[in-house]
Order: structure tokens, then C-alpha cells, then sequence
């Protein structure tokens, strides 16, 4: 007697094998049988002719760690077939903190991972989120060890270099959380106190990371310009021996991208090496990355103040100069104040044109109104610049979605898997239905080392979904950027539905949800 028979399926197993016709069962949370089941017993059919069965969908690089806890049925994601999300990305994220660090981290991320400080459920480990996570949710999850919290821990905010003693406080602390399961350590060396990180202090706080065969997975310090940022991001993880695995890996013009394929295929003959990507062009963050690093020196909380000072106001004038920012092409996604709202989807051009302010005097003003929480989405680039990293070997899926509730965020949050398996496979033939399952299956399962996850085969775990592969469709834009994705049937995490003839199933609030905390397991 099975719990759940798959019936009559195009079966596409997430290892780049031939789509086959079949059966699945489910028994107990696991693939039991594969095969003709017509005969066997069954508690409920899932009625899959004419339709592809494919493992659970892995996005590997996200910010959905706040609304995970805020939202756990996440229907954003799952309509599109994502079963297991990693979180903890870029160096920044809800843990570890202590006492003293919590609600500088929940101050800096609300514009990003959404909590409130009344949300604080009084984690402090790896350990603690891990659990916090584990079956509160309708997805899994796994963690990455971010760097910036673990360095906010041993040394504060401060831009001092790290001593010896200092250095292996960190380390301890990266082991502690390498110990609690997570696969790697992220960073963002563009953002707050990372920013302060030289590369010999990486090399020292990824060789943890190397004695757990686990991953160096950075936003790369793009600041320091694309080649130079990938050569330091390689040293790092050669010398370490840690893995690497670079996020959201793009080139804003053909040449560009040209030059950075050519890099990945020198890099990958000196280290082991993967990427992530969206199949978008533009791309999204915080106002305040822009902001000049000496704010973040005391911790966000005292980063307001910082703000009116007027070294820093001409600082940040010239790095809009000097970056030749074109304000006409970045957009106000989201901000926490009703009062500001009226401005998110407006260009940052027609937002300071309405202010009738000098663009450097008109966003600090917003800044400090919204207490730092606003998100931008730029719009720029053509997106079909991304193809060829989407054609790559080394590539999985990472959407790198930021939600934010009633914002004009960037359509990547309710799109990327359905806009790579429907856009990209039917339109564009970049790939085949089987090489578009496995980039978003079973080469990010086999990466992060999630056992038993990522591939169709009997004791697998059943993180399964249904999709119509002539109907599967992103319908977000920039425009109406929170429309859900289509032509996902059915979505089933460790055996349990989660999404049900292309609905949400219902929870109840205090239920026990299916998603699990995910170890990393080499």
C-alpha cells in the first residue's frame, strides 16, 4: 500500500538521463516503487499523464530566511516547484548574533529579509535557526555560514584588522556552525563589516570550511572590479582548499561575458568550481549599498547619524559620480513607511526630481526616513547576455529573490524556474527539458551534498514535482512583478503535498509542515 502513486508520468530523473514513462510511489516520506503501479493499492493518485515528473527544485541562492518564519507557506516559490531553499547568502543573515548583535542584524535586513524586531524568537546558534526552521515551514532549508554575522560576533563592526586571537575566535565559530550542518561560508565583500575582510583573513576562515569538504560560496567584491574580484575570489579558495561556488555570476555586456567564460574555464582546471545565476539581466538590492563603508563602522543602528555628517553626504555625492549611476534606470522596489510608499515604483531620477533636491541630499533624506529599509531593483542589461551562463555545465539555478510584501520587486522572486522551463527551454532551446531539471535538481542537490535529495530514484527523499512542460510560464514583470508562476500541477515535500492542481495547500498555523532543516552531507 503506497501513500501516493504518481500515475503515468514523462518521469525526468534530475541526473540529465532520457525522460521515461512511469509510475512513482511514495511511502513514508520516500520513493518507493518506480515503475507500472496500476495494480498496487494506493491511499491517493496524483493523475500525471501527459506531464513531467522531475525531483523538487533547489534554489541555492536566496533571501527568503525571514519569510520562511514570517510566511511558511511560501507560495511564491513552491508554484514554481522550489522544495528546498538555502539561505544565509551573502555574508549577512539572522545568525548566528548573541545579545549585543541581534537587532543591528534585524535593523540592516528589513529591507531584505523582511523581520521585525517583535518577530525575535530568541535564536543565537546555527543551531538554534536550524531548528527554528526545521518543520515550520512547507519547504526545506539549508544554511550557509554567513561571514559578516560570524565577524560582528568576535570583533564588533569595526574596519580593524583581525588579530591572531580574534582569527580563531572566528574560526571557532565557522567549526560550530559547519558542525550544525551548513554547507559553506557566504559572503558579500561589498557589504557592512565583510566589506572590512582582507583576503588572507578568508583564506584563514575558509580553511574551516575545507576540513568539512564544504563550500566558499561569495558575492564577489565587485567593487573592486569584475576580473580582479574573480582572481581574489579563486586565491581564496586555493589556498584555503575549500570548494568554490560563486553567486549570481553575470557580465553586463557580450564582451564581458565572453571574458568571465573564459575565466570560469582557466578556474575551474585550479579548483573545484559552480555558479549560480537568474535568468535575468537586472538585478536588485539596498539602497544602502551604495552608502560609503565608514557608516557601518559602530553597527547599522548607529548608522543614521553617520549620515548627517557632511564628509560623508559628499562621499556618497561622489560615489554616485563615480560610479555612474543612471538613476533613470534604478527603480524604488519597496520602503517600510505607508507615508513613502507612494514612491515604490518610481525611478530614483523622478523620485529626487519630486523632491526638487540635489540626488545625493534627496536619497540620504530617504534613507534616513525609511531608517535605511529601502530596496531598489536596477534595470539594465539585455537578458539574453545571461544564456550562455544558464548553457554552462557548472551553472544551477540560484533566483537570488528578495519578497517584500505589496513591493515592486523584482519579478526573479515568482519567475526564475518557470521563465528557465518554460522562456528558456521552449522559446529559446538553450537547453533540454532533462538539462533544465538537473541544473534546477539534481546538480544542486549533488553540490551542497543534500543526500537523497535532487534525483527521482527508489529511497529518495520524496521532494517531487508535476509540471506541464508545454504550459510551465513566468507571468512576472517589472511592472506586475508579484504574478505567480503557471503550469506547475503538483508539489509534494518528503511526501506531502504542498501544492495541489496548481494550488497552495492549506495549512494550519500551529500544524507540523513538511519542510526539514537539511544537513550538509558530503
Amino acid at each position: 500500500m503506497f501513500e501516493t502513486v504518481i500515475r503515468g508520468g514523462n518521469v525526468v530523473d534530475g541526473t540529465r538521463s532520457r525522460a521515461f514513462r512511469a509510475d512513482v510511489g511514495i511511502s513514508e516520506g520516500r520513493i518507493a516503487a518506480i515503475g507500472d503501479l496500476s495494480a498496487a493499492e494506493t491511499r491517493q493518485i496524483i493523475d500525471a499523464f501527459g506531464q513531467v515528473v522531475a525531483p523538487g527544485f533547489v534554489d541555492v541562492h536566496n533571501h527568503s530566511d525571514g519569510w520562511m518564519i514570517r510566511e511558511p507557506l511560501q507560495s511564491a516559490k513552491t508554484l514554481q516547484g522550489f522544495t528546498t531553499e538555502v539561505v544565509l547568502l551573502d555574508g549577512i543573515g539572522y545568525a548566528p548574533v548573541n545579545e549585543q548583535t541581534w537587532r543591528e542584524w534585524f535593523f540592516y535586513l528589513r529591507a531584505l529579509d523582511g523581520l521585525r524586531l517583535d518577530e525575535y524568537e530568541g535564536w543565537q546558534s546555527m543551531e538554534d535557526f536550524a531548528r527554528r526552521l526545521d518543520r515550520r515551514t512547507t519547504q526545506n532549508s539549508m544554511l550557509h555560514v554567513p561571514y559578516a554575522n560570524v565577524r560582528s560576533l568576535v570583533c564588533g563592526f569595526s574596519s580593524r584588522p583581525v588579530d591572531d586571537f580574534q582569527m580563531r575566535s572566528i574560526r571557532a565559530e565557522i567549526r560550530k556552525g559547519m558542525e550544525a550542518g551548513a554547507v559553506g561560508l557566504s559572503t558579500g565583500l561589498d557589504y557592512i563589516v565583510q566589506c572590512f575582510a582582507t583576503t588572507q583573513e578568508l583564506i584563514e576562515a575558509c580553511k574551516v570550511v575545507a576540513e568539512f569538504d564544504g563550500l566558499y560560496v561569495p558575492h564577489i567584491r565587485y567593487k573592486l572590479g569584475m576580473l580582479p574580484a574573480l582572481d581574489e575570489a579563486l586565491h581564496i579558495a586555493r589556498e584555503s582548499g575549500a570548494h568554490l561556488h560563486i553567486s549570481h555570476l553575470k557580465a553586463g555586456t557580450g564582451e564581458a561575458a565572453d571574458t568571465v567564460l573564459e575565466w570560469i574555464e582557466r578556474a575551474r582546471k585550479d579548483v573545484s568550481l559552480s555558479f549560480d545565476v537568474y535568468p535575468y539581466m537586472p538585478g536588485s538590492t539596498m539602497l544602502n549599498y551604495l552608502l560609503p563603508y565608514e557608516i557601518w563602522e559602530n553597527g547599522p543602528l548607529a548608522a543614521l547619524g553617520q549620515l548627517q555628517k557632511k564628509d560623508v553626504q559628499e562621499r556618497f555625492r561622489d560615489g554616485l559620480r563615480n560610479y555612474k549611476l543612471d538613476l533613470d534606470g534604478i527603480r524604488i522596489a519597496w520602503v517600510q513607511s505607508k507615508e513613502n510608499s507612494v514612491h515604490q515604483g518610481r525611478l530614483l531620477s523622478e523620485y529626487v526630481e519630486y523632491t526638487g533636491l540635489p540626488a545625493e541630499e534627496a536619497l540620504l533624506n530617504l534613507l534616513i526616513e525609511e531608517r535605511l529599509a529601502v530596496l531598489c531593483v536596477y534595470l539594465e542589461g539585455d537578458d539574453r547576455l545571461i544564456d550562455p551562463f544558464l548553457q554552462h555545465d557548472l551553472y544551477m539555478m540560484g533566483s537570488d529573490g528578495i519578497y517584500a510584501d505589496g513591493g515592486m520587486i523584482h519579478p526573479r522572486q515568482f519567475g526564475s524556474a518557470a521563465r528557465l522551463l518554460g522562456t528558456c527551454v521552449r522559446e529559446y532551446g538553450l537547453m533540454s527539458i532533462e538539462d533544465a531539471v538537473y541544473k534546477l535538481s539534481g546538480h544542486a542537490a549533488d553540490r551542497f551534498g543534500m543526500k537523497d535529495r535532487g534525483v527521482i530514484r527508489e529511497g529518495a527523499v520524496a521532494d517531487v514535482v508535476v509540471f506541464q512542460p508545454d504550459e510551465v510560464q513566468d507571468h512576472a514583470t517589472y511592472d506586475n512583478p508579484q504574478l505567480t508562476a503557471t503550469g506547475i500541477s503538483d508539489v509534494l515535500v518528503g511526501g506531502t503535498a504542498v501544492v495541489r492542481d496548481a494550488k497552495p495547500v492549506p495549512f494550519e498555523a500551529n500544524a507540523k509542515f513538511p519542510g526539514r532543516y537539511v544537513r550538509f552531507e558530503k
